[in-house]
């Protein structure tokens, strides 16, 4: 039998693999998840590890790693590592390099994984198929997962594992990742008990057309016949892909998203205010009156949770991405942005980290890794920036909700989540005029085909869901007890020293009011006073932490001491001002992480600092212009 083992130019020879024995042995200590795009590779892993599992950097790179710990029936323990999607063996970029030298054992920080877990998609199985041959080729044992069985019977699809099996000379798994059908197996040889083919001799083959020849020999030697298109997803897809209705749809998905944050988001916002007021008069109660519960309830307390108080809200907006990501229904949207993107100079590949960006920068900047054209990824870096974060979004909701009566628009929409829709909008048109400019001059390239396998329509999983919010929430509060932590209690003690006479200064003549004072000529012309300007140095650190930073400030300022933020701001803040500083936080990059991700992906600091002075020149000027402006 022939088998294509690496789909790239090498020369003709034979290759025959391991021969593992079919008896029980000793399960692995790391066992690599592999597979292409839109396979179910994420939904397996998260079914196998659970919430025993961590995300962080590959060593040296900034490519994503998911690692976990997988229990075995018999209690033993086992490491899977989810690497980046792949579609073959020939790496052209940097996750597809990754995932490749981690495969082969060339990455000394990552041990080379004693056995893989191959996914395909059981209804796309043609084309998954093709990276069977240069996994199978590296002689690790592997199990072929072929996920989404259940579309697979359910469509009227079939396929032969036993005759796939020998085909392969590897072991076949039919799996349901998102029910939890056939998981069992996939424990099984986890466990080194499962019964493994005897492995054939592959000739290593040497082009792509000769490994999908050989892919489709499989096939059909593995009597596989796959699923008929339900007729419901050419339905949806002939409204969602159309020119016209397809974005009128997103349009209207988006307007409905930033509703719900609006209405749903609200009560649990107040429950969780509800606690930190609660939680905080005990503690004042409690300890005596001491510079401890000073710093405890005017700088931990009121500034951790002014910030703490949004995390229903970002939780919802992921929740919501969520859903449209999983569904399948975000791939129609990268299609329908594609037009868009073309019409900039930018690729559709462009979309996916625009989109991402929307949850936080710097993973979105580390994403356009699977950009190949350099000048389109660093042009998609540049913009990334502009798009709305949950730490942006923190700040335009109070600010909305400070100056903005609630008021219905059409009869169902509210005016602030149209504010809030509009805020979101400038981002991403600012983003758009910036690439037009960059891709008509110093980054001017060709064109680029955009390529993009459309995933089937799917029910997401209430614990796909689950685990996707309880890695957020971690990373928000993770964010709120760390960073947002630290400048509230550096804050806290420049607002009390110098003392005077063995007491706390006022706020105001306090070296955090010293600070504010000196910049507020700077800030003046933007409506904002120095309380707004301490707050903007602190929200380099993370732009939310500027809410943190004026809920401490107004906390400890006896005129706003028992209100509440919202209010304190509408005190002094003119509706010009505020507008003002909406429009400096939606162009303005004031986040250090982002500064010193793109100084990595762009190898030196040019990159970032024309980056740095683009946006914050634009943030000012269109500050200042609505300041003016409007009264």
């Amino acid at each position: 039998m022939s088998v294509c083992g690496s789909c790239h130019g090498c020369e003709t020879s034979v290759l025959e693999l391991p021969r593992p024995a079919a008896t029980r042995s000793a399960p692995p200590k790391t066992i690599a998840l592999v597979g292409p795009p839109n396979s179910g590779k994420s939904t397996l892993f998260n079914r196998l590890t659970g919430l025993r599992q961590k995300v962080a950097n590959f060593p040296g790179v900034t490519v994503e790693q998911h690692t976990g710990v997988a229990e075995l029936p018999d209690g033993r323990a086992v490491r899977v590592i989810d690497l980046p999607g792949i579609y073959s063996m020939s790496p052209r970029s940097e996750d597809e390099q990754v995932a490749y030298d981690v495969l082969t054992g060339k990455r000394a920080d990552t041990p080379k994984p004693e056995a893989i877990l191959l996914v395909l998609d059981s209804t796309n199985l043609a084309r998954h198929l093709m990276l069977a041959a240069p996994i199978l080729s590296l002689g690790v044992p592997t199990l072929i997962v072929l996920n989404m069985a259940d579309d697979l019977r359910n469509r009227a699809g079939h396929v032969d594992r036993e005759a796939l099996s020998a085909q392969l000379g590897a072991p076949v798994a039919l799996v349901s990742a998102r029910r939890g059908e056939g998981i069992d197996e996939v424990f099984d040889f986890m466990a080194g008990a499962l019964a493994k083919p005897t492995p054939m001799e592959l000739p290593v083959l040497q082009d792509v057309p000769k490994c999908r020849e050989w892919a489709g020999r499989v096939g059909r030697q593995a009597r596989y016949q796959p699923p008929a298109p339900p007729q419901w997803t050419r339905r949806l897809d002939s409204v969602f892909l159309h020119p016209v209705a397809g974005p009128l749809v997103f349009a209207l998905v988006v307007l409905a998203v930033f509703q719900t944050l609006f209405t749903a988001a609200v009560p649990l916002m107040n429950g969780v205010r509800w606690l930190f007021d609660v939680s905080g008069a005990w503690i004042t109660a409690t300890l005596p009156p001491s510079a401890f519960r000073s710093l405890l309830i005017d700088g931990v307390w009121k500034g951790v949770g002014s910030v703490v108080v949004f995390l229903p809200q970002v939780l919802l907006l992921f929740l919501f991405i969520g859903i449209l990501e999983d569904s399948g229904y975000l791939a129609r949207a990268a299609l329908i942005a594609d037009r868009t993107m073309a019409r900039v100079g930018l690729q559709g590949k462009s979309f996916i980290p625009l989109l991402s960006a929307h949850a936080c920068a710097v993973p979105a900047i580390l994403s356009t890794r699977t950009i190949e054209n350099k000048r389109d990824r660093t042009a998609t870096i540049l913009i990334a920036p502009f798009m709305t974060c949950p730490a942006r979004l923190q700040v335009y909701t109070l600010i909305i909700a400070a100056f903005l009566p609630e008021r219905r628009l059409l009869g169902v929409f509210s005016s602030r989540a149209a504010a809030l829709l509009g805020l979101y909008a400038l981002g991403f048109l600012a983003a758009v005029a910036t690439a037009k400019a960059l891709k008509s001059s110093i980054l001017k390239s060709g064109s680029t085909q955009f390529l993009l396998e459309m995933p089937s329509y799917r029910w997401p999983t209430v614990q796909s869901l689950g685990l996707r919010l309880l890695d957020r929430s971690k990373v928000f509060l993770r964010r709120a007890g760390t960073v947002i932590l630290l400048v509230m209690v550096i804050l806290w003690v420049m607002a009390h020293v110098p003392t005077q006479g063995g007491r706390a200064p006022a706020i105001e003549h306090s070296f955090a009011g010293q600070i504010g004072h000196a910049i507020e000529p700077a800030i003046k012309p933007l409506g904002f006073n120095w309380k707004i300007g301490v707050g903007l140095i602190t929200s380099l650190a993370a732009r939310e932490t500027i809410i943190g930073t004026l809920g401490a400030i107004y906390g400890m300022d006896p005129e706003t001491h028992s209100g509440d933020l919202e209010t304190a701001i509408h005190h002094d803040l003119t509706p010009g001002g505020a507008v003002a500083l909406l429009i400096f936080f939606a162009f303005a990059m004031q986040c250090v992480s982002t500064i010193a991700v793109v100084r990595r992906e762009t190898g030196g600091w040019k990159w970032p600092a024309l980056q740095f002075g683009y946006m914050s020149v634009l943030a000012y000027s269109g500050a200042f212009l609505a300041a003016h402006l409007i009264r």
